[in-house]
C-alpha cells in the first residue's frame, strides 16, 4: 500500500490542497478562492470566514483524492498552515461575528479579522506604553496585525456577555481544532502571534494591565497554553480526524493531524533543506544539517513577504519579531522580519498608473502577462539609452516602498510611501520604470532586514525564496546582488508552502518513533531534507557599476526612514 500526505495551505485568497508522497512528490494539486470582506468607508478592515474557508478545505481535499485516484486509506497524515489572522468561536466551535456593528459579537459568519487588518492601530499603541516583558520577544514593539491587539480591539468593542462566550484563536490552531475536536495550541502561534513568552509562558502581569484580566481569571482558557500545554511543528494533535470531520473531508477518523504552523514557517520548513543546483543543472553532494539552517534566511514573498530564520539561542533585534523559542524545533529560536503587502504593492503600482490600460492590451496582443512586457520595455529602454542595467535607467528616481506601514525593521504603522524623481511622463516607458523601481525598493528593504538581523548576532548567508514573487527572476536576481548572497530558487515556487504542512502531516505520523524532544527534532529535519525538492542558486553578478548604484541607493533608502519620521514630528509639532 502506498503513503501519501496532504498539506493544507489557507493563504490571505485562497485555500489550497496538496498530495504529497514521502519523496516530496506533489501528485495533486487543487485550488479554491475564499472571500475577504471590505469596509468601503474604513480601509483598515478584512474579514474573513472560517466557515468560508473549511469549505474550501473540504473540496480541494477531495478534489486532489479523485484526481490522484487515492483511497483515503492511503493517507497517512495532515498538516495545515494558514495566515496569522485572528479567528473567533464560541466554546463549542460556533462563529462569532467580528464586524463592528450591531452583529458584532453574535453567531454568524464574518468571524475572522485578517492578518491585514489595522483597525487595532489604539490597541497596539496602548500595549506598547506598557513597558511589559512581552514586548522584548517582538522586536520592541508589538504589531497591530498580532492577535493580542485585535482581542483587545473586540473586548472594548463587544459586549462584555459576549465577549465572555468566546474563544480566540490564531487561524492555524483553528484548522486543527475544527479537524480534531481538540483545542490545543501551537507553539508556532502563541509564541509568534499572541504574546506567549518563551520559558517563561503567559504573563499574568501583562494582561491584567491592558485590560484582559479575565484571561488570568479563567486561566486562559479562552487562548488555550494553561499550563504551558502547548505543542511544537507537527505532533500529533489529540487522536487525529475527528469522525465528523472525517466525513466532511472524505478521509479516515483518525488519521494523524499534525501541530499547525503559520504560513510563513511552512515556507521555511519547504526550502531550507533543500540541496543545490548549478548553472549546469547537477546536483550539489552537499546535505545540509539542522545546524546549517541557522544560516539560511526563508523568504516567504506572496501577498506580503516573511523573513524567518532559526538560531541555536535567542536572539533580539529591535523592529524583528522573536526570538521565538520552540516555534518549529524543539530549542531551537526563531526571528521574523516582514513586509507588508510587497506583492499588493506590485500590482498596485502597476494598476494604478494611466498607461496600465496599454498594458493590458499589450500583453493580450502578445499572448504573455503585463510582467513579461514591461521586462521587454525595460529591455528597450536600455538598449535606447546605451546603459547596461536596469538599475541605470532608474538611477534618478528613489522609491520607499511602505504604503501600508512598516512591519520590520522599524515596526512603524505609520510609515507611508515616498516617490522621488518625478516627471511629466505618462507613457509605457514611465510604467516600467517604475515597475522595476518597486522591484528595487523591495530588495533594498529586504537588505535592511538582512543587515539589522545580522547586525545583532545571526549570520545569514543565503536567502531561500518561496512563494509567487519568486518566479519573478529579476526581482530574485535583485535580491542577490543587493543583499549580496546568493538566492535559492524551490522546484516550485508555489509548492513550497504546501509541501511545508504535509511535512507536518508526515511528522505527526512518524513522531511516535521517539519521546526525546532531539530524536523528534532529528526524525523532522530528516523528513524535510527528503521532501524538500533541488533549489536552483541565483549568485550575485552585479557589474562594479551596478553595485555602486544599488550601495547609493541602499544609503538614500536609509536616509529617507530619518527624513520621513523628522518630517513627521515637525508636522506633529506645528499642529499643536
Amino acid at each position: 500500500m502506498s503513503s501519501y500526505y496532504i498539506g493544507i495551505d489557507v493563504g490571505t485568497g485562497s485555500v489550497r490542497a496538496g498530495l504529497v508522497k514521502p519523496d516530496g512528490t506533489i501528485v495533486a494539486s487543487s485550488t479554491e478562492a475564499t472571500q475577504t470582506w471590505r469596509n468601503p468607508s474604513d480601509h483598515r478592515i478584512f474579514e474573513q470566514s472560517t466557515t468560508d474557508i473549511w469549505n474550501g478545505i473540504r473540496k480541494t481535499i477531495k478534489a486532489v483524492l479523485a484526481e490522484a485516484n487515492v483511497p483515503p486509506s492511503e493517507v497517512k497524515g495532515l498538516g495545515f498552515d494558514a495566515t496569522c489572522s485572528l479567528a473567533v468561536t464560541d466554546m463549542n466551535g460556533e462563529p462569532v461575528v467580528v464586524t463592528g456593528d450591531d452583529k458584532l459579537g453574535s453567531i454568524g459568519e464574518r468571524n475572522i479579522i485578517l492578518w491585514a487588518d489595522h483597525r487595532a492601530e489604539s490597541e497596539a499603541d496602548f500595549i506598547n506604553k506598557s513597558g511589559s516583558k512581552v514586548l522584548e520577544y517582538v522586536g520592541g514593539v508589538m504589531s497591530l496585525e498580532m492577535e493580542i491587539p485585535k482581542i483587545l480591539w473586540l473586548k472594548r468593542h463587544m459586549q462584555p456577555e459576549h465577549f465572555a462566550r468566546c474563544q480566540f484563536f490564531d487561524l492555524p490552531d483553528f484548522l486543527t481544532y475544527k479537524a480534531t475536536g481538540d483545542n490545543v495550541r501551537s507553539t508556532c502561534s502563541l509564541t509568534c502571534k499572541c504574546s506567549f513568552v518563551p520559558v517563561d509562558g503567559w504573563q499574568s502581569e501583562f494582561f491584567n494591565h491592558i485590560g484582559l484580566q479575565q484571561f488570568v481569571e479563567n486561566r486562559y482558557e479562552q487562548i488555550g497554553g494553561a499550563d504551558g500545554h502547548i505543542l511544537t511543528a507537527g505532533l500529533p494533535v489529540g487522536a487525529g480526524l475527528s469522525k465528523a470531520s472525517a466525513a466532511e473531508l472524505g478521509l479516515l477518523e483518525g488519521t494523524p493531524v499534525g501541530s499547525g504552523v503559520i504560513d510563513a514557517y511552512a515556507g521555511w520548513l519547504g526550502t531550507v533543506a533543500a540541496r543545490h543546483k548549478g548553472k549546469d543543472n547537477q546536483l550539489s553532494s552537499f546535505v545540509p544539517t539542522l545546524d546549517d539552517s541557522k544560516h539560511c534566511l526563508a523568504a516567504v514573498a506572496g501577498t506580503s513577504t516573511c523573513h524567518i530564520v532559526q538560531s541555536a539561542k535567542g536572539i533580539f533585534v529591535n523592529g524583528v519579531w522573536g526570538p521565538y523559542k520552540d516555534a518549529v524545533f524543539p530549542g531551537w529560536w526563531m526571528n521574523e522580519g516582514g513586509q507588508s503587502v510587497t506583492g499588493q504593492l506590485i500590482d498596485f503600482m502597476t494598476r494604478t498608473h494611466p498607461a496600465y490600460g496599454q498594458l493590458q492590451e499589450l500583453a493580450k496582443e502578445q499572448n504573455t502577462n503585463i510582467h513579461e512586457v514591461l521586462h521587454d520595455e525595460l529591455e528597450k529602454l536600455r538598449i535606447q539609452n546605451k546603459v547596461d542595467t536596469f538599475t541605470e535607467l532608474t538611477a534618478d528616481m528613489h522609491f520607499y516602498p511602505d504604503l501600508h506601514g512598516n512591519r520590520s525593521p522599524i515596526a512603524d504603522a505609520r510609515m507611508r510611501g515616498a516617490l522621488v524623481g518625478l516627471t511629466l511622463d505618462d507613457g509605457l516607458g514611465d510604467l516600467a520604470r517604475k515597475f522595476n523601481l518597486t522591484l528595487e525598493a523591495i530588495a533594498l528593504q529586504t537588505r535592511h532586514i538582512v543587515d539589522e538581523m545580522n547586525a545583532k548576532g545571526h549570520d545569514i548567508q543565503s536567502l531561500y525564496m518561496s512563494g509567487g514573487q519568486a518566479k519573478n527572476i529579476p526581482l530574485m536576481t535583485l535580491f542577490a546582488n543587493t543583499c549580496k548572497i546568493p538566492v535559492v530558487l524551490p522546484a516550485n515556487s508555489g509548492a513550497a508552502v504546501v509541501l511545508g504542512a504535509a511535512m507536518l502531516g508526515r511528522f505527526a505520523a512518524e513522531a511516535q518513533k521517539t519521546t526525546d524532544a532531539q530524536g523528534q527534532a532529528n526524525v523532522l529535519w530528516d523528513i524535510m531534507v527528503g521532501m524538500t525538492p533541488a533549489g536552483t542558486v541565483i549568485a550575485p553578478s552585479a557589474t562594479a557599476k551596478e553595485s555602486k548604484l544599488l550601495e547609493a541607493k541602499y544609503k538614500i533608502f536609509r536616509e529617507t526612514i530619518e527624513i520621513q519620521k523628522r518630517w513627521r514630528q515637525e508636522m506633529a509639532n506645528a499642529a499643536r
